[in-house]
Formats: structure tokens, sequence, C-alpha cells
């Protein structure tokens, strides 16, 4: 069983709507002026620690109680957002959760890790795998599941599917309430499914995509998502998109994002983490410097949430206490 394309049935998670905050000294430091930039905080959303999947999730879920599923199996990196939303998700609807993540068991102790265990998840570590590979170890994962009795509904990666994505077009129109006057909202591009929602109500070209390295093709898996979600079609140069913050890879800590954390936390004391939020705001800080977010106008930066993650993330965490100030008594 997967979770159907046509379903609207929303299992009720979150806490909504999420607020949108003025970050003035933020905006100065970028070179915006001080009313320029505000903070869409999902991170607040409420569920598991929070984050952006939750508002996927609403729907995914919703989809697969409809479906009669007993068991949910998603797929993510040792320190996902999702898996560990899902988790949460599973607890709150009485669902078993089953994570299938790519690595090994000594991929890392902590972070999302230890939150997946408290929700009462089962892991499958699928070895050094990725894309097409992940998701046909989830489904070897769901067949088993089936023969023992169970009714399992795979997620996809992310939670990025036209079903899940409806809950950032949800999320547009939350903030066109929110911001009338929004010019740019900046957000991280990793499955897909929450920018595809963005652009779905707000267009391709109030929505800023920084990419993170999560897919081979992040355009046309945008693309293609808008168009299951709503038959818009959209050519993938219609997108804005930047490519220029992910570096060695998904996973690697970048200079641009350590430097995004640390301006953040001492402008604002805004948590963010290396692998989504942290290379937003650097591919934000980017798009200032060449002139592509302009001052004067309306921006949003979407916290996407996933502090667990920058526990989780080791380069990250020496990084951090490196920078500890430490005073004589």
């Amino acid at each position: 069983m997967g979770v159907g394309d046509g379903a609207r049935q929303r299992a009720a998670l979150g806490t909504w709507p999420t607020p949108l905050e003025p970050a003035p000294r933020l905006a100065r430091a970028l070179g915006l002026g001080a009313d320029d930039l505000w903070v869409k905080r999902d991170d607040l959303t409420g569920l598991g620690g929070g984050g952006n999947k939750v508002r996927k999730l609403e729907w995914l879920c919703g989809a697969a109680l409809a479906e009669g599923a007993t068991t949910l199996v998603t797929t993510g990196a040792a320190q996902s957002n999702h898996a560990r939303l899902t988790a949460a998700a599973g607890a709150r609807l009485g669902l078993d959760v089953v994570l299938v993540l790519a690595g090994s068991p000594d991929s890392s102790a902590s972070g999302n890790l230890v939150l997946d265990g408290l929700f009462g998840a089962g892991v499958v570590w699928a070895g050094k795998v990725r894309g097409a590979k992940l998701a046909a170890a989830a489904e070897r994962v769901a067949e088993g599941l089936r023969q023992r009795g169970a009714v399992p509904c795979v997620i996809p990666l992310g939670g990025s599917s036209p079903v899940g994505a409806y809950g950032y077009a949800e999320c547009g129109r939350e903030l066109l309430d929110q911001a009338p006057d929004l010019d740019t909202v900046v957000a991280t591009l990793g499955s897909g499914g929450m920018m595809a929602g963005l652009v779905d109500t707000l267009g391709p070209g109030r929505v800023l995509g920084v990419d993170c390295g999560a897919v081979d093709d992040p355009a046309g898996t945008v693309t293609g998502l808008v168009a299951g979600l709503s038959g818009t079609v959209h050519a993938p140069g219609d997108l804005r998109l930047r490519h220029d913050q992910v570096g060695a890879g998904y996973s690697a800590l970048t200079e641009e994002s350590m430097d995004a954390l640390t301006l953040a936390g001492r402008t604002e004391g805004l948590a963010l983490e290396p692998v989504y939020t942290g290379r937003a705001l650097a591919g934000l800080r980017a798009a200032v410097r060449d002139g592509s977010v302009a001052p004067g106008r309306r921006t949003v930066l979407l916290h996407s949430g996933g502090l667990p993650g920058l526990f989780g993330h080791a380069a990250a965490v020496a990084r951090s206490q490196e920078a500890l100030t430490v005073l004589s008594p």
C-alpha cells in the first residue's frame, strides 16, 4: 500500500498557523532593511519537536488511515527529520512505524535517533544506499510486514508526494494571509515537497529554493510534484533555484552554512541546523549579495525546523563548541 495521490483526508497533528516573526537584526546583518526580513516559524509546528514535515504528514497519515494502514514505513538518512516526525505521528495516531535508514548503526547515536527511539519506532539499517535503492529497501520491508499480517503504508522520502506537498500549498495560503505583500519566500529544497507546495500557491517567481543536495534532479522533482498536486505545468527553468550551497554533499558541513548558524544565533537567538535551515539562510545571504533578493521588499525565511539534527551532526557540534567563549570567574 502507498499513499493515494487523490486522497484529501487530514489527520490533525500540528498547531496552526505558525508564527511569522520579524528579524530586524538579522535583516540588517544581511544588508536588508530592518523591516524587510521575517521568519516563518515552521519549527514550531508542535508534534515531535516540530518541523516542516508535520504539514506533509497530516495529509499523508490521513490518507494512510483512510486506506486501513496499521504500520507506517518510510526512509531517510540516519538523522532524518522526516523519519523522526513520522515516528511521532505514528505514536500520536496509534500506528506502528518502521524507519528504513541509509547508513549503519554506528552512523550516530544522538540527535534525531534518540527521539526515534523515544517515539517507539523500529529501525532497519539499509547500508550506503540512496534514491531508488533506498526506496526498494523500504518496499522489501513493507512486503515482510504484509507476510506477517500487518497493513503497511510506505511514505516516500521526505514525505514528498503530491499528497504531502498539499500541506505546503496550505502554508502558502497561510503566508498570504500573514504577509499579503510577500515578495520572496526562501526555503530549502530537500526532497522537493515543501518548495512544490509553495510554488503551487505562490507561483514560481515568489519562491527561492536553496538546493541541499538531497535529490539528483531538484528542478524536475519540484515541477513533477506541482503537476501531480494541481495539474499546473511549469518548466524547470521557471523555478528560482540556487545550487551554490550544496558544497561537498548533502550531509557535509559547509562554511557558508556554519556561518549562517552563527549569524542567526547571534543576531536573533534563532537556532538553525546545518543541512537545511543553515543552507537556506546561506542561500538568502548569497541572494542579497548578488541582488536577486533586494532591500525594500518583504522577504520570508522559512524555518523548517530540524534542530535535533544539529546535535547528531558531529562537525557542527564541534564547531559550535569551539565558538564557546569561556570567561574567567
